[in-house]
């Protein structure tokens, strides 16, 4: 699940996007009030054609002004909808300050067929697509010294491969939030490459994910909803089981529910405008074992 609750609103939109028939709100989870405009907005849950849904903040009653607070990918639990729109509802600071939706949202993640070399710029070997249109290839580029290697690119527009930027595996998994198919894809590329072609940079990057304790909070995020889906306990409480605690007047103290909130990818860092799809393996077994009570291999990826 991506949430994107940092950047602040975009132009409004007319209407709801319409990507294809099937994409329609199915529910109502909430609604509110602006305090700075008292208009009334309401969030919707949209099914999108892949089986995933976004949760969207939309103006009430003509889906206008949409702004999207979170896509959940097809594998989440359904109620994590009205999770994600619960925690909205209560972060009265950064409510409404998501991004507008754009109708690129609708269209489906897929992997796209590799395209044969045409003379012209990188050979693709191997594409993904990500919900909002980026392209993501390993293709063949040409380093500085002009000896080709095969890198991971993004394309700088959606559905458009004119232009991109070089970037690592990494970079890639935490964009899709998903290991696979990027790592699966990677170790193909490099078996079928040719000697003429460098693959020492991307086996570097395989590895460097294969060895790094910074791994997807995905899971854990996910883990953490639930459990605040049965009402039972609070961002507070979880992360006070964690011995993070901040003060509170007239001189108590009560759990740092924004420190949870950082390290499971819902709110951004200071400083970012986006949640961080990372977390230490340590501080993921810290949330899992003291937070939840449950193993930590059952919130990895």
């Amino acid at each position: 699940m991506s949430t994107s609750t940092a950047a602040p609103p975009g132009p409004p939109t007319t209407t709801a996007p319409q990507a294809s028939a099937s994409a329609q709100p199915t529910c109502n989870l909430g609604r509110y009030r602006a305090p700075d405009t008292g208009q009334e907005r309401e969030i919707l849950c949209v099914q999108r054609p892949d089986g995933s849904a976004l949760v969207v903040d939309y103006e009430f009653g003509n889906l206008s002004d949409g702004r999207l607070i979170a896509h959940l990918s097809p594998d989440e639990p359904a109620e994590n909808a009205q999770i994600v729109s619960d925690l909205y509802l209560a972060d009265d600071e950064r409510r409404g300050r998501c991004r507008a939706v754009r109708p690129e949202d609708f269209q489906t993640t897929r992997r796209v067929t590799p395209s044969p070399s045409s003379g012209h710029g990188p050979r693709i070997v191997s594409r993904l697509q990500d919900a909002a249109g980026h392209i993501y290839c390993i293709s063949e580029v040409q380093t500085p010294d002009h000896a080709p290697e095969l890198r991971w690119t993004r394309s700088h527009h959606p559905c458009r491969e004119d232009s991109f930027d070089a970037l690592t595996l990494r970079d890639v998994v935490g964009g899709l939030e998903a290991y696979e198919p990027a790592r699966t894809l990677t170790r193909e590329a490099i078996a079928r490459c040719g000697e003429d072609i460098s693959t020492r940079r991307l086996r570097e990057e395989a590895q460097r994910l294969a060895d790094s304790a910074i791994v997807l909070n995905r899971g854990l995020r996910e883990a953490v909803q639930r459990e605040l889906r049965f009402g039972l306990v609070t961002m507070g409480d979880i992360a006070a089981r964690c011995g993070r605690l901040r003060r509170e007047p007239p001189g108590g103290r009560t759990g740092d529910s924004s420190w949870l909130a950082r390290r499971i990818g819902v709110m951004p860092e200071g400083g970012q405008e986006k949640p961080c799809p990372w977390v230490h393996i340590d501080v993921l077994a810290l949330i899992a074992r003291n937070g939840l009570g449950i193993c930590p291999r059952e919130v990895e990826l």
